[in-house]
C-alpha cells in the first residue's frame, strides 16, 4: 500500500516508489520517471544478519564494484536510475538500509553509524573492499561515514546531498518535518526513521578531514541542506571536489538521472588530480596568453 504523500519525509528518496509494486506513467507534461532497474529478486535479492537486523540487497552487473546507498525512508529501489546505468560498467551493489524498504524492522533506535556499519558488514559479508561509495540524502551521509569510520572499504567517495548535523537541513525541511511528525496517522516506520532527522547526524567538521580518499561533494542550487553547509563539507575533505546542479532540487538523481550520472561516472572513471587554485590558474592564463599572441 502506498504511504499517503502528507507522510513521505522530506529526505526521503521517492520513498512511495519503495512500497508500490511498479511506477505509474508520469502525467502528461511532468518529468517521466527513469525505468526501473529489473528487479531480478529471485536471481540477485539475497538477506543476511548484522547487528539485530535483516538486511536485503542485490547485485547487478560485472566489474569494479560500485555501492550505492539510498536516502531516509527509501529502498534500493529508489535509485533505479542509477542500477541501469552503472550497472552496465561496474558490479553495483545496493541494500535496503534496516527498518526500511526490504530489510527487516528493529527494536533499537535507529542511528547513521549503525546504518553505515551495515554498509561495512555487506562488504564484509561480500568479500568485498575497497570500493566505490556512492550516497544520496541519507546515503551520502552514510557514505562520509563509511570513509570516517571504515577507511580501508572505501576507494573513491560520492555524497549527494548530506548534512552532517539537523541545523544543516534547509530551514523549510526542518519545519517540514517538524509539522509532519504532529501528525498522529504516520505510520510507525515512517515516524522511526523521520524522527532521526531531527536529533542526527552529529558529524564534526573535524572528523571529514580523516577522509583522504578522493570525495565528489554534490547537491542542488535549490537542495534541501543550505548551500553553505554543503560548502563547509567540501571544505573540510582535503581530496575533494565540489558540484552543485544549477535549477535542480534534493530529487536531481531521479528528476535528471543523465546530468547525475555523468557527473558521477566522469569522476569516478578518471584518475583524481587536485588542482592548485593560483599555480593551475596561472599555468591555464600562461597558455592562454601564448595562444592569443599566434
Amino acid at each position: 500500500m502506498r504511504a499517503p504523500l502528507s507522510l513521505l519525509p522530506i529526505l526521503a528518496l521517492v520513498s512511495l516508489t519503495a512500497c508500490a509494486p511498479a511506477p505509474a506513467p508520469a502525467p502528461k507534461g511532468e518529468t517521466k520517471a527513469p525505468e526501473p532497474a529489473p528487479q531480478s529478486a529471485a536471481a540477485t535479492g539475497q538477506k543476511f544478519q548484522h547487528d539485530g537486523a535483516e538486511l536485503y540487497y542485490e547485485i547487478y552487473g560485472s566489474g569494479e564494484p560500485l555501492l550505492l546507498i539510498h536516502g531516509n525512508g527509501g529502498s534500493s529501489r529508489d535509485l533505479a536510475a542509477q542500477i541501469a546505468y552503472f550497472r552496465k560498467s561496474y558490479q553495483v551493489i545496493a541494500m535496503d538500509s534496516r527498518d526500511q524498504g526490504r530489510s527487516g524492522d528493529t527494536s533499537t533506535k535507529i542511528t547513521y553509524e549503525k546504518m553505515t556499519d551495515d554498509q561495512a558488514a555487506l562488504l564484509d559479508h561480500l568479500k568485498l573492499g575497497p570500493v566505490n561509495v556512492v550516497g544520496w540524502s541519507d546515503g551520502g551521509i552514510e557514505a562520509l561515514l563509511l570513509a570516517i569510520r571504515h577507511p580501508a572499504k572505501v576507494k573513491k567517495l560520492v555524497s549527494m546531498a548530506a548534512n552532517l548535523t539537523p541545523q544543516g537541513l534547509h530551514p523549510d525541511a526542518l519545519r517540514f518535518i517538524k509539522e509532519m511528525l504532529k501528525d498522529p496517522k504516520v505510520p510507525a516506520r515512517d515516524r522511526k526513521v523521520t524522527e532521526m532527522m531531527l536529533s542526527e547526524p552529529q558529524i564534526k567538521l573535524a572528523e571529514l578531514e580523516k577522509i583522504t580518499v578522493p570525495a565528489l561533494i554534490l547537491a542542488s542550487d535549490h537542495d534541501m541542506i543550505s548551500d553553505e553547509h554543503t560548502v563547509d563539507i567540501y571544505h573540510h575533505i582535503p581530496n575533494a571536489q565540489l558540484q552543485i546542479f544549477a535549477n535542480a532540487t534534493h530529487m536531481i538523481p531521479f528528476d535528471d538521472p543523465d546530468r547525475f550520472n555523468s557527473v558521477v561516472a566522469n569522476f569516478l572513471q578518471k584518475p583524481f588530480v587536485k588542482v592548485d587554485r593560483l599555480g593551475d590558474t596561472m599555468k591555464s592564463l600562461e597558455k592562454l596568453r601564448a595562444a592569443a599572441t599566434k
